[in-house]
């Protein structure tokens, strides 16, 4: 039995922005009947380039409902191309989290709105005829295969599965599906063997260059305050220390930032 955050029963009990927009100025759509979810979204823009209304139809599990419902609320108000910034991350985040199982939904949701945006600017998204389909149950093709493994650091096959269901139904594509991990996996820098002042000094910089910064957004920083092995000891400040997703900051952020510039086996603890 997979565990719901609150917000996210919240979401499928009582969907918002449910249904189109007659006049819409961009439409994209995501997924498809033949892989269980398909997403519809609408998007209403005004001459100042804002997002005033976004709704969206859905054939889906409670998880598609859900993150759909979310991201017309996360888009309405923003500037077009400032709603272009939004990632799955941030609708997980904003979600209060999903099961691995489910993570799908929330990349559906994330092409569904590039899908939009591509449409209102009247950009192409064409797959060309002899782009390398990986997963024929699916249709889905190399170059989002390695785009999602870069985007969401996936390391394993479970992860491909759970985030884009290439290699969920007859299996037979699993096989390319590892090499394309592999490859992916193995042009990363190798890890260095630092001392642990070495690496306090590393850790430290990495936070400077890429985390506080996004947490001072929000009135929010972190702070070093000790390394033991791959366990580092953090402490949020400001409003990150009393925000109710600080741990999905941690995880899905802070951690993820410092696996990928330093160490995959990094784990953060909040103190």
């Amino acid at each position: 039995m997979w565990n719901y955050s609150e917000k996210v029963m919240e979401h499928y009990r009582n969907p918002r922005n449910v249904g189109s927009i007659e006049d819409a100025d961009a439409i994209g759509e995501a997924g498809s009947l033949s892989c269980g979810d398909m997403l519809k979204l609408y998007l209403k823009v005004d001459k100042n380039g804002i997002i005033t209304d976004a709704k969206f139809q859905t054939f889906g599990c409670g998880s598609a409902v859900a993150s759909s419902s979310i991201l017309t609320e996360m888009v309405i108000g923003k500037h077009i191309d400032e709603a272009r910034k939004i990632t799955n991350k941030q609708i997980v985040d904003a979600l209060g989290g999903l099961p691995p199982e489910k993570m799908h939904c929330s990349v559906m949701g994330h092409e569904a709105l590039e899908a939009a945006i591509a449409d209102y600017y009247n950009e192409e998204i064409t797959i060309h005829q002899d782009e390398e389909v990986v997963c024929n149950c699916f249709h889905i093709t190399r170059t989002f295969l390695e785009n999602e493994i870069k985007s969401n650091n996936l390391k394993t096959i479970d992860d491909v599965i759970n985030y884009t269901k290439a290699g969920g139904a007859c299996g037979r594509c699993q096989g390319k599906i590892k090499a394309i991990l592999d490859n992916i996996n193995s042009d990363k820098p190798k890890q260095e063997n630092l001392t642990k002042t070495q690496l306090i000094i590393k850790i430290n910089n990495i936070i400077e260059k890429y985390i506080s910064p996004e947490l001072r957004k929000d009135g929010g920083d972190i702070e070093l305050i000790d390394v033991e092995d791959n366990k580092i000891k953090v402490k949020l400040s400001g409003k990150c220390q009393l925000c109710n997703r600080s741990q999905l900051t941690l995880t899905h952020f802070v951690e993820a930032t410092l696996r990928e510039h330093i160490d995959e086996n990094i784990e953060i603890i909040q103190v």
